[in-house]
């Protein structure tokens, strides 16, 4: 079963408020692990982590920022 447009706007949300600062601490704890690379490698790391981590999430973002549709004003 499909999320409704309201559901994925509300689960987009959380996720950007709960997630995002997630990703944040994991990816610089994961670059810490290692000593400081270069600037390009490092800026490339977390370039690769910020689309692996947006992956999943497509489906849930994508119409969230456009208006509610006309189908679902019905229900």
């Amino acid at each position: 079963m499909a999320l409704s447009w309201k559901a994925r706007r509300r689960w987009a949300l959380v996720v950007l408020l709960v997630g995002l600062p997630v990703y944040i601490v994991v990816a610089v704890n994961l670059v810490d692990l290692f000593d400081r690379p270069h600037f390009l490698v490092e800026f490339a790391i977390f370039a690769a982590l910020g689309i692996v981590w947006a992956l999943p999430f497509k489906a849930l973002f994508r119409g969230v920022g456009q208006p509610q549709p006309e189908d679902e004003r019905e229900r």
